[in-house]
């Protein structure tokens, strides 16, 4: 490997003699070279099956009333902060409006790659304490909300058929988060699949035909994502197992009073800048959730 013989030879170069420049140099080296081995490991632990997938993040206010609601949007802006320092791209399809502040949900398509394997990473529930800012006296509360990432997988998607017959199509008027507005029309679109009740919806694209198109596009991949799971456990009640994943576990928690830090309830990971965190920077509880799971923490994929 080249820069491991510019290493080898920069070191050899300052066992001679005091350099500042070469010292400097080998830093610099030292450094870009550690980089480039976190990417190669990175790039092991996403190697399941659907990790390189565009994916669809849901996002749902739980318990606590407007703080959760308010917390559910806090979350959704650290999303999509840390989609910007990804280098993703993120595609807002629904904002569910909280009735005095905040959101009841959201769903979002990000691309890129390893989009899902890195958003996997995210699934369950996050909890928020804090002083309220929606209380008289200030008092303390605790909030909840949840993110879910399903992989998008267009050739699956595709070949998936649906019974028109199946299919409740609503339209509605779009809003925004604030309640504006997007357009004069009502071309927001949420589609019911009958059978299931699995629902899907979009009031971002400009027509009511477009939104049609992109809803069906969350529908099939929610559908996807839902025999696909019933098919793992179907294996695991073959093979006498339980299914890895514990659904509306707590994951991690954001505390902003007392004390202000973020803890990973899987890893034990504990960050003291809370702010950075809700800012997007949440790379290190990624990497050290899957470094978890690859040593057995974790089952799920």
């Amino acid at each position: 490997m080249k820069q491991v013989d510019d290493l080898l030879v920069l070191e050899e170069l300052l066992s001679g003699e005091s350099d500042r420049e070469l010292q400097a140099e080998l830093t610099a080296k030292l450094s870009a070279l550690e980089a480039e081995l976190d990417r190669v490991e990175l790039a092991n632990l996403l190697s399941g099956e659907y990790d390189a997938s565009d994916a669809i993040v849901s996002l749902h206010a739980g318990a606590g009333g407007i703080d959760s609601q308010d917390w559910a949007e806090m979350l959704l802006r650290m999303y999509l902060r840390w989609v910007e320092r990804e280098g993703l791209e993120a595609e807002l399809d629904e904002v569910v409006p909280g009735e005095e502040a905040g959101i009841k949900g959201a769903t979002l398509t990000i691309k890129g790659t390893n989009a899902y394997g890195l958003l996997n990473a995210e699934r369950g529930v996050h909890r928020l304490v804090r002083l309220s800012p929606y209380d008289q006296a200030h008092r303390r509360h605790t909030s909840f909300a949840s993110l879910d990432a399903i992989p998008l997988l267009p050739e699956e998607v595709e070949a998936l058929e649906i019974d028109p017959k199946d299919l409740r199509i609503d339209v509605y008027r779009s809003s925004s988060a604030g309640g504006q507005s997007v357009n004069t029309t009502d071309s927001a679109v949420r589609i019911t699949h009958l059978p299931t009740g699995i629902t899907a919806a979009c009031q971002n694209e400009r027509s009511q035909l477009q939104n049609r198109a992109v809803a069906m596009r969350i529908l099939k991949a929610r559908l996807a994502e839902r025999a696909r799971r019933e098919r793992e456990e179907r294996i695991e009640s073959i093979r006498g197992e339980q299914m890895g994943i514990e659904f509306g576990s707590q994951i991690r928690s954001y505390v902003l009073h007392p004390y202000r830090m973020v803890k990973d309830h899987r890893t034990n990971l504990e960050v003291g800048n809370v702010d950075a965190v809700l800012d997007g920077d949440i790379d290190r509880f990624i990497e050290a959730f899957l470094r978890w799971r690859a040593t057995g923490g974790d089952r799920s994929t």
